[in-house]
């Protein structure tokens, strides 16, 4: 059953690699399993059966939400996008009590913890309005070292929770190829953002890791506010009653798995 659990949680990541304005971080910290993924990769060899029972599932999952459901998450968020984003709202909406009670439940609440979360939710606000008023050129002739680099700047989006890689990939024109070539899986586009994007997420995961070893608190308030501020990334248009009730029952489902999800961790 945590098999199939995991899984699951990987083919939802393996989305966020694709869909617009979602980030695969922000959905590891909702599911529960951010700082154990990171542990897990970064101490693989101390502990290689308990860390390969861990992330085999996930990493399955991961790679058939990008393969092999990249076309219907693409199809489905295009076509029913108040649904589907109101769902992912709600799942990060109804995960935010849980990492708050996780993270105090060894210290003591202070005050000023708060303003970790308000500067990194007013630093995501900014980027939302920066990306919003960008001008995103499509690249046709890029070569290997450029597609490399496009895959270490797509690793933050990847490890850092509420920076979508979908959006740094739009700002440096190769959005559009890497999801043709993801659906089709053309391996002259795959292999060097792959490259980069093993490269750029072992030097984020380890500096992430190391800010959690000194200042978890901090760090974890940081990522409550990055992840509150994707929401705004996430807000559909609507327009009347009939949308606004769409909306919140999505929402409300949203909320409902990912309560499920918590109490089966």
């Amino acid at each position: 059953m945590q098999f199939i659990n995991n899984y699951f949680k990987g083919v939802a990541i393996g989305s966020g690699a694709i869909l617009p304005g979602i980030s695969s971080g922000v959905l590891c910290v909702i599911f529960g399993i951010y700082e154990k993924l990171l542990d897990s990769i970064l101490n693989f060899f101390k502990d290689i059966k308990k860390n390969f029972v861990f992330l085999f599932p996930i990493i399955l999952g991961i790679v058939c939400g990008i393969i092999l459901f990249g076309n219907i998450l693409n199809y489905l968020f295009y076509s029913y996008p108040i649904q589907i984003k109101s769902i992912f709202i709600g799942l990060i909406l109804g995960s935010i009590p849980s990492l708050f009670k996780d993270i105090n439940k060894n210290s003591k609440f202070r005050l000023n913890y708060l303003l970790y979360l308000i500067i990194s939710f007013s630093i995501g606000i900014l980027l939302i309005f920066l990306e919003n008023r960008i001008n995103i050129n499509i690249i046709y002739n890029y070569n290997f070292l450029y597609l490399v680099f496009c895959g270490i700047a797509m690793s933050i989006g990847v490890i850092v929770p509420g920076i979508s890689s979908t959006i740094i990939l739009m700002l440096l024109g190769v959005y559009s190829t890497y999801l043709y070539s993801v659906s089709y899986i053309y391996i002259p586009v795959l292999i060097p953002i792959g490259i980069g994007l093993i490269m750029g997420s072992i030097i984020c995961m380890k500096i992430t890791k190391i800010l959690l070893d000194k200042f978890y608190i901090q760090t974890f308030y940081s990522i409550i506010g990055f992840t509150l501020g994707s929401v705004f990334v996430l807000l559909p248009e609507l327009n009347g009653k009939l949308d606004n009730l769409i909306s919140l029952f999505c929402i409300i489902i949203g909320i409902s798995i990912i309560n499920i999800l918590i109490t089966k961790k």
